[in-house]
């Protein structure tokens, strides 16, 4: 199926306006009052499970490989949750990250 630029410009702006009224949907129903204490503690979890998400595929099935498994990529993977593990710290486990996919890609040439 074939798709004119305006036709594509007029799903975009749908999207963009869905998202953006079942946000505010979602703040205006909760207005100024106080979350339940279930779910501010359910939120805390939130980014726990988002990042993982979206970094596993960009791991086991990267594009830069044609979807297989690079071992510089695991070994990065490894590499960072090795260090945020242990140092509960983000930017590190980020930097030794790039630090070990950097090294590995060049070892591989």
């Amino acid at each position: 199926m074939t798709y004119s630029t305006g036709e594509i410009w007029t799903i975009i702006a749908l999207l963009g306006i869905g998202t953006y009224a079942i946000r505010l949907s979602f703040l205006a129903l909760l207005g100024g009052r106080e979350l339940p204490a279930m779910v501010l503690r359910l939120l805390r979890y939130t980014p726990v499970a988002l990042i993982p998400g979206l970094v596993a595929p960009l791991v086991v099935w990267p594009a830069a490989t044609g979807g297989a498994p690079d071992p510089a990529r695991l070994a990065a993977a490894a590499a960072a949750l090795g260090v945020g593990y242990f140092s509960r710290n983000v930017l590190a486990a980020i930097a030794s990250g790039a630090l070990v996919l950097f090294l590995g890609l060049w070892l591989d040439g």
